[in-house]
């Protein structure tokens, strides 16, 4: 009986490095090719550019394959299990990368039925090199990027979002990788959240829509162009709905992914404090024409207009928000946020769950500043799609740069906070375009 060899793919091009890897498992058996369905390729290393049907082609179609099948994990266990080949073949770069979890999990796998790991030297050169960058390329275009938020959103449980208001913390998010414990897999941020509040403050301004929606364009300039992942927009409330309508298509035009509008009225105020300041509701009526005139204004499907819920931040009650959260779905929200001041989030379970027996498609959006004790997985039980954490970068960096500076002043010198600085070869790869 001919023996079997697994391999298993993410890639949208079968560049040389991937047929060095091929025709080597050829040697040994009968191949069989795993493709990484687009939820696991969310959870390997990045976004897909391609379906998954075109990326089954592109393997069936490679001569000599015996079977090409979908792969629905970081983790090989399930097809291992499924297939038991004789050999698994990997490139040896999995070795000290993020992914030794998944490579420890294959060998121990393997030695069930005497099964052994092939690795072949991992291909690096020039032509590679160009083929993976234009790849990654594609992912900041932004017709692509528009689109990404609506896509991420059928594939991820929840949809996380980190503050950024500058082009460095936007690429802190793009960069941070951690490896998952559960699953091999790696957890990184799926989109970026533009507030006012932080982009106010960055600027040196009170968040009181005093800094426009011009200079907020020109921070999102600056964030494109060092970034790929969606941008989700904070809208503040949309100001008139004439502004609205023209903003909306800039915004499109640009690739952002989606605007969260709030429906309060008059000079802003931060939901934060609630009734400590005064704060004035929108009305149903108005806030929905709004959200109308914006829906008719895009030229395509893929922009989101968020619409977020201030009744229980001015105690106005549940009632009265699930009476606003059906009103603006039906006006054309492509969402809703719900937003809480409290320090459990047992208020916006209910609302979660109420909402859900109603409409169990439209995304959900929390921003758990006030109850950031709660997990991802709890929110997502409550059908929440989309998390936002929307300031925790900015509030790091209040205190450690106050520090610095206090300490430079106190000691008369730079040596006493050295072990605090990031050294600047690590600012270099960080920053470097490669």
């Amino acid at each position: 009986m001919k023996k079997t060899v697994y391999a298993a793919f993410s890639t949208e091009v079968i560049h040389e490095g991937h047929k060095n890897i091929l025709e080597e498992a050829k040697k040994y058996g009968d191949v069989i090719v795993g493709v990484y369905s687009n939820e696991a390729i969310l959870r390997f290393d990045r976004f897909p550019t391609t379906s998954f049907e075109y990326r089954m082609e592109l393997f069936q179609q490679y001569p000599g394959i015996h079977q090409v099948v979908v792969q629905n994990s970081v983790s090989y266990r399930e097809n291992l299990l499924k297939y038991r080949p004789d050999f698994v073949i990997h490139g040896d770069n999995w070795k000290w990368n993020e992914q030794k979890k998944v490579r420890d999990e294959v060998v121990e796998i393997l030695k069930q039925w005497g099964g052994q790991l092939i690795e072949v030297p991992y291909t690096v050169n020039d032509r590679v090199k160009k083929i993976e960058k234009e790849i990654r390329g594609q992912l900041s275009m932004p017709e692509f990027r528009r689109r990404r938020l609506k896509e991420t959103l059928k594939w991820r449980p929840i949809v996380r979002a980190l503050e950024v208001h500058n082009g460095i913390t936007s690429l802190i998010c793009e960069k941070t990788v951690v490896a998952s414990q559960a699953d091999g897999g790696l957890d990184q941020y799926d989109a970026q959240w533009v507030s006012s509040l932080c982009d106010s403050t960055a600027k040196g301004k009170p968040d009181i829509e005093l800094v426009d929606m011009s200079s907020r364009m020109r921070t999102i300039d600056e964030i494109m162009d060092v970034s790929t992942k969606p941008i989700i927009l904070d809208g503040d409330t949309g100001g008139l709905i004439e502004h609205f309508v023209y903003n909306v298509r800039t915004m499109e035009r640009m690739g952002i992914s989606a605007v969260i509008i709030e429906d309060k009225t008059g000079l802003k105020k931060n939901s934060l404090f609630g009734t400590e300041v005064e704060q004035t509701q929108d009305t149903i009526e108005n806030f929905c024409e709004k959200i109308r005139a914006g829906k008719e204004a895009l030229r395509s499907k893929d922009f989101m207009i968020i619409a977020r819920i201030e009744s229980l931040i001015l105690e106005k009650g549940m009632e009265d928000a699930l009476k606003r959260a059906f009103a603006y779905v039906e006006a054309g929200a492509d969402g809703i946020m719900i937003h809480s001041r409290k320090k459990d989030p047992e208020e916006i379970f209910t609302f979660c769950d109420t909402f859900r027996e109603k409409d169990r498609e439209t995304p959900l959006v929390v921003v758990p500043t006030s109850f950031n004790q709660v997990t991802e997985e709890e929110l997502a039980s409550h059908g929440i799609n989309i998390v936002i954490y929307a300031n925790q970068l900015t509030r790091a960096a209040f205190p450690a740069m106050q520090s610095v500076a206090s300490d430079i002043l106190k000691y008369h010198r730079a040596k006493e906070v050295d072990d605090r600085l990031m050294p600047f070869k690590d600012v270099i790869r960080l920053i470097d375009a490669e």
